[in-house]
């Protein structure tokens, strides 16, 4: 162990979500609905805490409280030594099917992501995601990443503006990210772990637009790699603590676009928006849009995949409460479940079926048919 460093910190210690503990058998509870946390997902814990301030973030350094009892994604992250996290993986790893290191803004958590990535790699069988923090990676680590033994990348861009990316966690809270090295490094780790091996991650609530959005959808599509869809929920004592999530109605038609843009091939001149920057109309056959929300797919959790394709990081319950009405479903939503969103979603099924009008050009798009009422 490094001089200075404490047996209570990486890389000898992690933190680990409430779910993956329960999963492992840490944490005695129960899941709504049987749901499972099949990935387990752990945190790089330091005594000093997270050098980063976003203001939505419960690790935030400026949020009231110690480290070690701040919460991450609203839930609680315990401590458990590496040792006895590998052994709990070993006696239930049939059951598993990923594991994801998260990384803080700190100038150890470099060559500890890298050692902890060897150390997973060789004890257990499963997949291996890092989501990153971009702003401490030095030239050249990506490459480290996936010679250890990761296999997916996460890029935690959260923004999908640039303006909103400083105000919450660039410049606007003193903060040391910058929204070109984000994206830098989503096209660097597309280049390394090839397409489909990176993720965005997005949330929806922070001010942005529907129509911000889509064109994020699209970025990322251009890059490709793949986007995974958060919804705001406020942490307490952040500094957007007195934010509210986004409407449950929104978050379903920001998830169906999400699917429309990423694996449908649709983009910004596909879709209808009013003049606040809202999706009117998604620009496609009804019958098709119909089958897709029937799908149900749409709505759950968009993570890390198991060496199966399926998603393997549904964090169950993470960014919503237990209930029919979630705005990550970590499971195929049931008949109720899906009959609720249907109700939500008829009137944009409803209105493709419209006859299409020539309007003029809006939100930068030259003239012609407006958008949204193209059929595929």
């Amino acid at each position: 162990m490094a001089v200075g460093r404490r047996k209570t910190e990486s890389p000898e210690m992690l933190k680990i979500s409430t779910a993956s503990a329960m999963e492992l058998g840490i944490v005695s509870g129960r899941f709504y609905r049987g749901a499972r946390n099949p990935c387990v997902n752990v945190l790089l814990a330091y005594e000093e805490g997270c050098r980063a301030n976003c203001a939505y973030c419960g690790l935030a350094r400026n949020r009231p409280g110690a480290h070690a009892d701040k919460s991450f994604i609203r839930v609680g992250w315990p401590a458990l030594s590496v040792t006895e996290l590998l052994e709990r993986i070993r006696q239930r790893e049939s059951a598993l099917r990923r594991v994801c290191i998260s990384m803080i803004t700190h100038p150890h958590a470099v060559a500890d992501t890298l050692k902890l990535a060897g150390t997973f790699t060789r004890s257990c069988s499963l997949p291996l995601s890092v989501l990153c923090a971009p702003s401490v990676l030095p030239g050249g680590y990506l490459q480290d990443l996936r010679d250890a033994g990761v296999d997916m990348l996460g890029v935690a861009v959260d923004a999908a503006t640039p303006e909103l990316f400083d105000r919450f966690r660039g410049s606007g809270v003193r903060g040391p990210h910058r929204w070109d090295v984000y994206w830098r490094k989503v096209r660097r780790g597309v280049e390394v772990f090839g397409p489909g091996r990176v993720s965005v991650h997005l949330i929806v609530g922070l001010g942005e637009t529907d129509l911000d959005l889509v064109r994020a959808f699209e970025r990322v599509r251009r890059e490709n790699a793949c986007v995974h869809l958060f919804s705001f929920f406020a942490e307490r004592d952040s500094l957007l603590s007195g934010n509210v999530p986004p409407p449950w109605e929104r978050y379903l038609r920001i998830q169906l676009a999400r699917v429309l843009v990423e694996g449908g091939g649709s983009g910004v001149e596909d879709f209808r928006f009013d003049e606040a920057g809202a999706i009117l109309e998604f620009g496609m056959d009804p019958n098709r849009l119909r089958d897709t929300i029937e799908s149900r797919v749409p709505f759950m959790t968009s993570g890390c995949p198991g060496r199966d394709g399926v998603v393997a990081c549904n964090r169950p319950f993470g960014n919503c409460l237990p209930g029919k009405r979630q705005w990550n479903y970590p499971y195929l939503p049931d008949d109720e479940e899906t009959a609720l969103i249907r109700r939500a979603l008829d009137p944009y099924v409803m209105r493709e079926n419209r006859i299409p009008l020539v309007e003029p050009s809006r939100h930068g798009r030259q003239g012609g048919m407006a958008a949204g009422w193209r059929n595929h």
